[in-house]
């Protein structure tokens, strides 16, 4: 059974390829790209002259989406922040839907998390191929309302592969509750991903105990993500629990955001692709 809140649901197109037949290869293609809304950002002063995108139209900004889609393409599940769910700024296209059509994603799910009307719709996002067995989505703690997580589980029981979709605060105090929340939810689960911008360094993500021992993370090489232009900062990270395994770990090029999207390869454990099998039958 998939489930949405009322902030977003599934989309499935017809002559989706199914999950079967993407589980036969025995991995899958991740990616976590934070979209700025569509923004082309390559300079520092974008931030200012550019300023304006974030509350009216461009009609450039869907050729760039059109562009975006392209890569995604390449990928089977894909987490997505700062993206709009169809507002004013975004020329009334939920550019969630929007990418999923494009890059021909059966399953997409909006978490709306910052609701200004007309003006703007903040929210993450999941494209996926495989089909879902869960979908949730949390409202993350934080001095100010707007910080969200995606949850999508595939398989049923213990060896179920759970991935979650986050974007968090700019401050420390925010995200180390923010991070102590997603603790909680995560230590019960075996195989587990974590991917999103997390707005903090690698080293920051060990120094917070709790949600180092929830997710013990073996060494994963950090991609630096931010600014796109120049990086300088790994803020951007597809987190893998001990029981998985990254094939490869890459970042994308340039696709107008400030910040560069990340890709992963991943070999799922045998166990685990029994049990998304198992819910495909069911």
């Amino acid at each position: 059974m998939l489930e949405h809140g009322h902030t977003g649901g599934p989309i499935r197109s017809p002559g989706a390829l199914p999950t079967s037949a993407l589980l036969e290869r025995g991995q899958l293609r991740l990616l976590t790209f934070n979209l700025q809304v569509g923004i082309q950002t390559s300079a520092y002063h974008h931030y200012l002259t550019r300023s304006w995108q974030h509350v009216l139209p461009n009609p450039q900004r869907l050729k760039r989406l059109a562009l975006v889609g392209s890569v995604l393409e390449q990928f089977d599940v894909v987490g997505l922040q700062e993206v709009d769910g169809g507002s004013f700024r975004s020329s009334r296209i939920n550019q969630v839907e929007y990418l999923a059509a494009q890059a021909k994603f059966p399953h997409c799910f909006q978490q709306l998390n910052r609701n200004l009307g007309h003006f703007a719709q903040h929210s993450n996002g999941l494209l996926s191929r495989l089909t879902p067995s869960h979908i949730e989505e949390h409202r993350l703690p934080g001095m100010l309302p707007g910080r969200g997580a995606i949850h999508v589980r595939y398989g049923d029981g213990p060896d179920a592969l759970h991935i979650f979709v986050a974007h968090l605060a700019l401050s420390h105090r925010g995200r180390v509750r923010q991070l102590d929340y997603l603790s909680d939810i995560i230590e019960p689960l075996r195989h587990v991903v974590v991917m999103g911008d997390l707005n903090c360094t690698p080293e920051q993500l060990h120094a917070h105990e709790r949600f180092s021992t929830s997710l013990p993370l073996h060494p994963v090489k950090p991609l630096l993500s931010y600014p796109s232009w120049q990086p300088r900062r790994a803020l951007d990270h597809i987190l893998l629990s001990q029981t998985l395994e990254a094939a490869e770990v890459r970042v994308l090029d340039h696709l107008f955001s400030d910040h560069l999207p990340i890709a992963v390869d991943l070999p799922l454990p045998a166990p685990c692709l029994a049990a998304i099998r198992a819910s495909v039958k069911q």
